[in-house]
């Protein structure tokens, strides 16, 4: 009998992070969960391992076990197919460019391109338009990364859902395993309350499957922004 697929929206619990490093590594590996009911199994039940997989006897431990294989290899330097992942410190988090990387290769669906866009100075306008594209672009299996903090500086990771593709989206937050809604209006105006964080930074989003021109908001922005010819 075949996996049941894993999923998260509005109000369900997920599983929390289970170091204060690992809040990008936690929804990176959620990410695999909802896109890999093979793995969501064995995280939750220990069956169907896969060679290599790390060692774990309970849901949390197994989780923690890929939460640091993930750190780890977000964080280190490489050279492959996936092109070049610079290394950065782990007591730093997690990168986005190495978050980018982990979900091209397996934490969402085969063959979805992401890109890092810059928020922090952008108005209130732009952060709008970018949250109404977050709503078209995250589907299943294709979710983004938010990185949040304060004011000054980038402090927590939350996992993007997919949400009501109007004004709302849901957002995975590691720290207590929470799924809750959040508004354009608190994206746009740095009020999002998710583990004391409110004001958005990065997020590594996907640009596809079908995107429509708004402009050029950004220069990271572009290619989310680009018209994609292709059939849906």
């Amino acid at each position: 009998m075949a996996p049941t697929a894993y999923r998260l929206a509005n109000g369900d619990t997920g599983p929390r992070q289970q170091s204060n490093l690992t809040c990008g590594s936690a929804c990176l590996t959620v990410a695999r969960m909802l896109v890999d009911p093979v793995f969501a199994q064995w995280i939750a039940t220990g069956e169907g391992a896969r060679p290599g997989s790390p060692k774990g006897d309970s849901p949390a431990a197994r989780f923690a076990a890929y939460e640091q294989v993930v750190h780890r290899r977000t964080n280190r330097l490489a050279l492959d197919r996936a092109g070049l992942n610079l290394p950065w410190p782990r007591f730093l988090g997690t990168p986005p460019w190495g978050a980018k990387r982990e979900l091209e290769l397996g934490a969402a669906k085969s063959g979805t391109d992401y890109d890092i866009v810059v928020l922090r100075p952008l108005p209130q306008e732009t952060l709008a338009k970018v949250f109404d594209r977050l709503n078209a672009v995250v589907t299943d299996g294709m979710p983004a990364l938010l990185y949040v903090g304060s004011a000054t500086m980038p402090r927590h990771v939350l996992l993007i859902l997919p949400g009501n593709g109007d004004d709302r989206l849901d957002i995975y937050d590691p720290a207590d395993g929470s799924v809750r809604a959040r508004s354009v209006r608190s994206f746009a105006t740095h009020e999002l309350g998710l583990s004391g964080w409110d004001v958005p930074w990065f997020v590594v989003a996907p640009t596809g499957p079908r995107a429509v021109r708004h402009g050029v908001l950004s220069r990271g922005y572009a290619r989310l922004a680009e018209v994609d010819a292709s059939p849906a």
